[in-house]
């Protein structure tokens, strides 16, 4: 073997090496990015950042709305179907359907807007709520995930698709995945996220399964130092329904 070969076979050994240990480490989540090519969904996604349109309260709601059945048509590229017949007032056509027992679950309150975009698409679906929510017990940065009110439906061999606006640490989504994994096994799992930051999708990537999927309709640039997603749009809840005491 000479030189050159030998400097070949160790350099792929290497890459090999490397490789492999990052797939220990990281799984190979399915993500996709709805805004990367131009369509409806970025005018809207444009109006809920805008700050002199998103301050009506309706229009933000209705916009996210929107959004949320953008993403549920896309996201229903996915599912599975399955093919009956269709007895129409001349005939019979073969067609297809939804094969998948769907459950869909928003993480109160900010998810309540885009749950009901999903819902008006997926309107057989089962529904399920749980509240997640930042508790900042020293008033400074520092925050923990308090996961409380629970209504979920029998998640068992289904698939659930999991929404919230604002993916900006992860740790919310993550929080709610594990009490959804606590009543049962879905048999596909999708997260819906309106604008994402980059440490929330590494988050997900490092403590959720490669089989989820995972639903960007844009993409930010960081979190800021109070983890808030730059330049993202401001507290989606807050916009929605009002501010929080």
């Amino acid at each position: 073997m000479d030189k050159d070969t030998f400097y070949t076979f160790i350099k792929k050994l290497e890459t090999n090496f490397l490789t492999a240990t990052f797939n220990q480490n990281y799984s190979a989540m399915q993500i996709h990015y709805l805004s990367e090519k131009n369509s409806i969904l970025n005018h809207f996604l444009a109006e809920i950042r805008e700050v002199n349109i998103h301050k009506d309260a309706m229009r933000f709601r209705r916009n996210i709305e929107r959004i949320g059945e953008i993403m549920a048509y896309e996201l229903s590229k996915e599912l599975d179907y399955k093919t009956i017949d269709v007895q129409t007032p001349l005939g019979i056509k073969k067609t297809t359907q939804i094969a998948d027992s769907v459950v869909l679950c928003s993480i109160l309150r900010a998810g309540l807007s885009m749950h009901l975009g999903f819902l008006n698409y997926f309107d057989q679906a089962e529904n399920g709520f749980i509240s997640a929510y930042r508790y900042h017990p020293n008033n400074d940065d520092y925050f923990e995930i308090k996961v409380e009110y629970q209504a979920i439906a029998d998640i068992n061999d289904k698939c659930v698709l999991l929404i919230d606006p604002m993916l900006a640490t992860g740790q919310s989504i993550v929080a709610v995945y594990n009490r959804l994994m606590e009543r049962g096994i879905p048999r596909n799992m999708h997260i819906a996220v309106t604008i994402a930051a980059p440490e929330g999708i590494a988050y997900l990537e490092k403590h959720l399964p490669e089989n989820c999927h995972l639903w960007i309709g844009a993409l930010d640039e960081k979190l800021n130092e109070h983890s808030y997603i730059v330049p993202g749009l401001g507290d989606a809840g807050d916009l929605a329904y009002g501010i929080k005491l």
